[in-house]
């Protein structure tokens, strides 16, 4: 009796392609290739990607998605302020890479281009920026507009740039249970909002003093 193929999903397709780079340390050749190895036809892979470098962006997409549907699980999550649903971001998303951190560490180590590794985080910037925009509370638009002309852009391409740094010290932490990176998320997240306050100067001496710290001391 012939058994029942399995249907194809994109987080198979997923699945698959992250598989196969760790196994093999580079990309699929081809889509012919990769549908071949896998058992399913180039007519399923085209359902839901256009081209293989389609998926690595999807990767990251997918791992902002999962980190806001485990923080919309919680009930309390909603009542937090911009401040805490931000590091409840951070800490979720971060513990997401670490879990596939083979996998992270691989694709984004083996470009010297920085380019291209910009391009392969085209989807983690959007879905991030479409985040940003769903917590801007009015109380901190209004507290914003009081002090300064708050631009929107503005704030989500600087927190754009601070989730990349804080993906860089994360790919290059040795601590053990990469505490080390939980103590530059709270650090870095505090000096993020002390900035936007004009209230910056002791969280900007101890945030300093450990980068200091991490980045001379401990080369």
């Amino acid at each position: 009796m012939a058994t029942k193929k399995t249907t194809v999903t994109k987080d198979k397709i997923v699945s698959f392609y992250m598989n196969y780079v760790l196994e093999h340390s580079e990309k699929p050749k081809s889509v012919y290739h990769f549908t071949k190895i896998n058992d399913f036809t180039e007519t399923e892979f085209y359902a839901f990607f256009g081209t293989i470098e389609s998926i690595e962006k999807e990767i990251f997409k997918m791992f902002v998605e999962k980190t806001t549907d485990l923080l919309n699980k919680n009930k309390e999550y909603e009542m937090y302020d911009m401040k805490s649903k931000m590091l409840s971001f951070y800490f979720t998303f971060f513990e997401i890479l670490t879990a596939n951190r083979s996998y992270v560490v691989l694709v984004l180590k083996e470009h010297n281009n920085q380019l291209k590794k910009l391009m392969q985080l085209s989807g983690l910037r959007n879905s991030f920026r479409n985040y940003l925009s769903e917590i801007i509370s009015d109380e901190f638009r209004t507290q914003q507009e009081k002090l300064q002309n708050f631009q929107e852009k503005s704030f989500q391409e600087a927190s754009w740039i601070q989730l990349l740094l804080t993906l860089k010290f994360w790919l290059d932490d040795a601590s053990a249970a990469f505490e080390k990176t939980d103590i530059y998320i709270e650090k870095s997240v505090k000096v993020t909002f002390e900035l936007m306050n004009i209230a910056p100067i002791d969280s900007l001496i101890d945030f300093g003093k450990f980068i200091f710290k991490e980045k001379i001391y401990n080369k």
